[in-house]
């Protein structure tokens, strides 16, 4: 695989302060670092980011923090106190983007409204992330990425019929939000060099998910029809399930393109089926979606997992199996792709995901694990213009 040149980062320049926490508005400053932004992440005094103490931990350190943290500058400020806003205006004041995902109203109990900020530096984007938005009559309740998920109808879908909804097994819902909030700053970039105007996006755990549910309303209004959670199954969507394999195992099989769901019939040796006329599209195969099923589980369950794909993959179906951890560390295709890398962190080397999306000339930058806790603190108020005098005084009471 040619190693792409890289000719300065697309997003080199840019200044990032993030005063968020835990995920969605971190996870969205992460992206934004590996892509050439320079990001100042403002954490408490003494006990920073509550993510760095969040599931496998090691020296202290939470492993996912190397992930959501790295190319970040950390810097203790407490927000809560008037100096250390006043700190913190002075580092939003020179930046692009302001990224936050506190309960609406904290902000502007601090006197960092959109309105102040706007003021303060009319060029500012200013990403807000909550779990219902900055508007309506929701907007005050606390949310988190379980809460969206709820709202926006995904765990409804989630799991199986007469049984308890379940989780994706990741934080989806802040991740989408992420997502939808660096789009809108991408797309207010491209707009401020129009205008020279900044503008504030507000991005709603709940509608992130919700953006995400294809025509769940749009059957519903129409029929009346509510969808249903179906397990493995995409319902409307025929062939496309997981299936048993002789040893235990399980494979993944997309067969619902037209000439794909012939290919695969023919493989298991049910012409009849390939033949039939009824099934000949996707609406007439969701009418008979059990016979199909019932079809390819017999001739799956029959053989090995390593069996099944080679004959799929042999006739260009879509076909896989559940990876775990040690499946995808162990994938030359991760590997050739450069999806696993290695950073360097305080407790020594660590593998964790590569960069994404994959630019041809200008690729990101993976960089080094997370900071310490206030790695930073001294080099970037020093950049403000503060003596050294000043930020031991910030330090003694309390504020950094």
């Amino acid at each position: 695989m040619t190693e792409p040149t890289q000719a300065g980062l697309p997003l080199q320049g840019l200044k990032v302060v993030e005063m968020g926490q835990l995920i969605a508005g971190p996870f969205a400053s992460k992206l934004l670092g590996e892509f050439g932004a320079e990001v100042v992440k403002i954490e408490p005094p003494q006990v920073g980011d509550p993510l760095r103490k969040w599931r496998k931990i090691k020296d202290g350190t939470s492993l996912w923090w190397h992930v959501q943290s790295r190319n970040k500058r950390s810097v203790t400020l407490d927000l809560k106190q008037a100096e250390g806003q006043d700190v913190a205006r002075r580092l939003i004041a020179e930046a692009d983007i302001l990224i936050e995902n506190f309960r609406p109203g904290t902000l502007e109990e601090w006197g960092m409204g959109w309105e102040a900020l706007s003021a303060l530096n009319p060029r500012l984007i200013m990403l807000r992330i909550s779990g219902y938005g900055q508007t309506g009559p929701y907007r005050d309740r606390p949310g988190f990425g379980v809460i969206g998920e709820a709202m926006g109808g995904l765990r409804h879908l989630s799991g199986y019929p007469g049984q308890p909804p379940v989780r994706v097994g990741v934080s989806i819902g802040d991740s989408l939000s992420s997502l939808y909030g660096v789009i809108g700053i991408l797309l207010a970039l491209q707009e401020r060099q129009r205008s020279g105007q900044g503008q504030m996006i507000d991005v709603a755990l709940y509608e992130s998910v919700f953006g995400m549910m294809e025509s769940l309303v749009p059957e519903y209004d129409a029929f009346g029809y509510v969808r249903e959670p179906a397990g493995s199954a995409l319902p409307g969507i025929t062939p496309s399930n997981s299936y048993p394999c002789q040893d235990g195992t399980y494979v993944l099989i997309a067969g619902n393109g037209d000439s794909i769901y012939k290919r695969l019939m023919t493989l298991i040796g049910r012409q009849d089926l390939a033949e039939d006329p009824r099934l000949a599209h996707n609406d007439g195969r969701s009418q008979h979606a059990e016979l199909i099923d019932s079809a390819i589980a017999e001739w799956t369950s029959g053989r090995g997992r390593d069996e099944v794909l080679a004959a799929l993959n042999e006739v260009r179906v879509p076909a896989g199996y559940p990876y775990t951890a040690a499946d995808i560390v162990a994938d030359p295709h991760y590997l050739a792709r450069r999806m696993i890398e290695t950073v360097q962190t305080v407790a020594g080397p660590l593998k964790v995901p590569g960069v994404l999306p994959k630019l041809s000339r200008t690729p990101g930058r993976l960089g080094e694990g997370g900071p310490r806790l206030g790695e930073h603190t001294e080099d970037v108020l020093a950049g403000l213009g503060l003596t050294d005098e000043q930020v031991r005084g910030l330090r003694e009471r309390g504020i950094v």
